[in-house]
């Protein structure tokens, strides 16, 4: 992406924190209480937790994110992935668009640093054999040396806020984002965003969630008078209204349930925990008589492919 679209980066309100999430960390809520920069702050320090093992864990978010594909257009030579985490689909736009610029943005920063990291891929500079440790004249073979990946040059980073994007008006192409703005709590303010820049034509793809998402985990871990712990996604209501605040030339709205499936209440947690979703209850840290209880209640609603985790995906497609 060319500097002058980057106008400015939001550093404060990314976090840096790489520290690995344990279960009952509460980094994020429920809801977006407080004020909207300690929610940024939360949300930030929850997914810069999650980097390092976030590939190892997003196959949820990765399967979903093969649904944009479909709705890509063409050509594009401005694009920009929004909540880009660490960088896979990014990389993947740029090699679709040999000839765009690509800007991931991403409120975290240790996301972008995985991102970065991603560009650089592990190349043989000479074929040496496993073993001996040692050439046949004595010394030792040339190491395998870190070469970046042909579009690395086309990619470009930012640390900032969806609902205050640090670029030009009528600056890109096509917006992508997989699962990134039900964390924004100001839906309509990131869509008039993305209506600001995008350039007449351009398009934006976003999958984002609705209510019933994490059902199954809502229900085996909710308590009488307390909150289940799951985020409060915005209705297909409310994403039509956000929608109809700006002046798009066309609009559609594709939504579909996905489920995935996990063998045991551990590894259900990981899929979730372990990206950066935190659905810790609100309250008193869990006792293992709470573990014990939504590992039973989990147990009845198991099917022969394992525990159930269901998404309900929204993929919003908008012409400006």
């Amino acid at each position: 992406m060319n500097a002058p679209l980057v106008q400015r980066q939001l550093e404060p309100a990314c976090s840096s924190d790489t520290a690995s999430a344990t279960p009952n960390q509460r980094d994020v809520s429920a809801a977006p209480d407080g004020t909207p920069g300690d929610w940024q702050r939360r949300v930030a320090r929850a997914f810069s937790r999650a980097a390092p093992r976030y590939r190892e864990l997003a196959r949820a978010q990765m399967a979903m994110a093969e649904t944009l594909w479909p709705h890509l257009p063409d050509h594009a030579e401005r694009i920009l992935d929004l909540g880009c985490g660490p960088g896979d689909l990014t990389r993947r736009v740029a090699e679709r668009y040999p000839d765009a610029s690509v800007l991931g943005l991403d409120l975290s920063a240790a996301m972008l640093a995985q991102a970065r990291q991603t560009l650089v891929q592990q190349t043989p500079t000479q074929q040496t054999p496993a073993r001996p440790a040692q050439d046949d004249r004595g010394t030792e073979p040339r190491r395998q040396e870190a070469s970046p990946h042909p579009r690395a040059t086309a990619c470009a980073w930012v640390c900032a806020d969806a609902q205050a994007l640090p670029l030009a008006d009528a600056s890109l192409d096509l917006a992508i984002s997989n699962l990134a703005i039900q964390w924004c709590p100001d839906l309509e303010q990131v869509l008039a965003e993305l209506h600001r820049v995008l350039a007449p034509g351009g398009r934006a793809v976003l999958n984002t969630l609705l209510p019933g998402t994490l059902a199954e985990i809502g229900q085996v871990w909710r308590q009488p008078g307390k909150a289940s712990g799951v985020l409060d996604f915005a209705s297909l209501d409310d994403h039509r209204r956000a929608v109809l605040s700006r002046p798009w030339a066309a609009t559609a709205f594709e939504q579909r349930a996905e489920r995935f499936y996990y063998p045991d209440l551990d590894a259900v947690m990981a899929s979730v925990k372990g990206v950066g979703a935190q659905v810790a209850r609100p309250g008193a840290r869990l006792s293992r008589q709470d573990i014990r209880q939504a590992r039973a209640r989990y147990e009845h609603l198991r099917r022969p492919e394992g525990l159930p985790v269901t998404y309900q995906r929204l993929t919003l497609i908008l012409d400006r």
